[in-house]
């Protein structure tokens, strides 16, 4: 083991630009002072929602050229011209579902003998992710949600996320929500919906149950919270069993179209799998049962669960019309008939200083320890070891085709 260990936070160079940080300069410093054998470094970076002032504050030292460091800390893809050989990287590489965009990204990886760490597969021996994001994408895409409704029937104007210093200030717009009695789905039961949740019930939107949902009328906004069981059901009329449903999702079929009679706006924050049944079809939009006039797409699945997901939107423009009977994208807002989708696939953005203090924390308390004590039998670690030595590690062979090129 080496006597010092010294980390990186590196500078973003994905565009469209990621302003989120993997640690704060005060989870650094902690770093620093708690491992006598680790030292926290940044490289200079005018992107970040943390200054480089705030980190040498802090008393983290610059590194202008990182390939000084043993461990390198980004948040998204690192351009594959600045990857740096030898290295211990941890980043979300968005390659573990044979992305396509990302095939050449992992083809270098190997190529150049780096050690990579992907957030996104870091769980606990329960199988349970260990260091998200998803919190801050549900919080984000709730308030774009309703944002987007507003916008679209001129009901109040309310400030854009990404405009908000922190979540305190965006909760300060809350009093500004003034909602007719609509009713709204939300899909999910993980970090994402409740994220989603801690929204609503800010904004005095009163939850219901499922049944209540599809039952009953009411004089004000309401939302319910929907989890697989509330709209898949078993081919041979069996009881739905959450194990078999993920195991084996072709003995189920949705029944959706129960709420999309009468959801108003829905938010769709539930982990989708290509073999499960998705949401609704395109046709189904065009029966004049469906009333979903905004759909807020958290998830951004392109053209999964929800046929009107058919690009990611950006949070320069976040919102697109979607003409569903010629299924096809028009401008925003445009055309009363047209469903008004919010897609934007970087949320968590919107918020950064609060989204990187969430993540850094869980990063320091559930990751770094294992790290800086080279523990290579720490299966947090181990587990989520992409590339190790010059090639995929076991866990990850199945992705030698695609880094073949097949």
């Amino acid at each position: 083991m080496k006597s010092t260990i010294k980390i990186c936070l590196i500078k973003e160079g994905k565009r469209p630009i990621d302003r989120r940080v993997p640690l704060t300069p005060e989870q650094a410093a902690i770093i620093n002072e708690k491992y006598t054998n680790v030292t926290v470094y940044f490289q200079p970076s005018d992107i970040r929602c943390f200054s480089d002032d705030e980190y040498i504050n802090a008393g983290i030292m610059p590194m202008d050229d990182p390939s000084h460091a043993d461990i390198l800390l980004g948040v998204k893809e690192v351009p594959k011209e600045w990857l740096i050989e030898d290295k211990t990287y941890l980043f979300f590489s968005h390659t573990i579902k044979m992305q396509e965009y990302n095939r050449e990204l992992l083809q270098k990886i190997i190529e150049k003998n780096i050690t990579l760490i992907d957030y996104e597969v870091l769980t606990n021996p329960q199988g349970a992710r260990v260091v998200a994001f998803g919190r801050w994408a549900g919080i984000v895409g709730a308030y774009n949600g309703i944002l987007t409704y507003g916008k679209r029937y001129n009901l109040f104007e309310l400030r854009r996320a990404r405009d908000c210093f922190d979540l305190k200030e965006l909760k300060s717009e809350y009093a500004k929500v003034d909602l007719p009695p609509i009713k709204i789905a939300l899909t999910g039961g993980g970090r994402v919906s409740k994220g989603a949740m801690e929204v609503l019930n800010g904004m005095g939107i009163r939850k219901i149950s499922p049944e209540q949902f599809l039952e009953e009328n009411y004089d004000h906004a309401v939302y319910t919270q929907l989890s697989s069981m509330d709209y898949h059901k078993k081919k041979d009329e069996g009881l739905f069993n959450k194990t078999e449903f993920h195991n084996h999702p072709e003995r189920y079929f949705s029944t959706f179209l129960d709420f999309t009679k009468h959801a108003d706006l829905l938010i769709a924050g539930a982990y989708w799998d290509p073999s499960q049944p998705v949401l609704f079809k395109q046709e189904n939009m065009l029966d004049r049962s469906f009333k979903i006039k905004v759909i807020a797409d958290i998830t951004c699945d392109i053209e999964g669960s929800i046929p009107s997901t058919i690009r990611p939107s950006t949070i320069d423009s976040p919102y697109y019309d979607y003409n569903q009977s010629e299924g096809m994208e028009e401008a925003p807002f445009s055309d009363e008939a047209n469903v008004t989708v919010m897609a934007v696939d970087n949320l968590p953005c919107e918020l950064p200083r609060d989204a990187s203090e969430d993540f850094g924390r869980q990063l320091t308390e559930n990751v770094i320890g294992a790290l800086t004590k080279n523990d290579i039998d720490n299966l947090v670690v181990k587990n989520a070891t992409i590339t190790k030595g010059g090639k995929l590690t076991s866990r990850f062979s199945y992705l030698q085709h695609f880094v073949n090129g097949k």
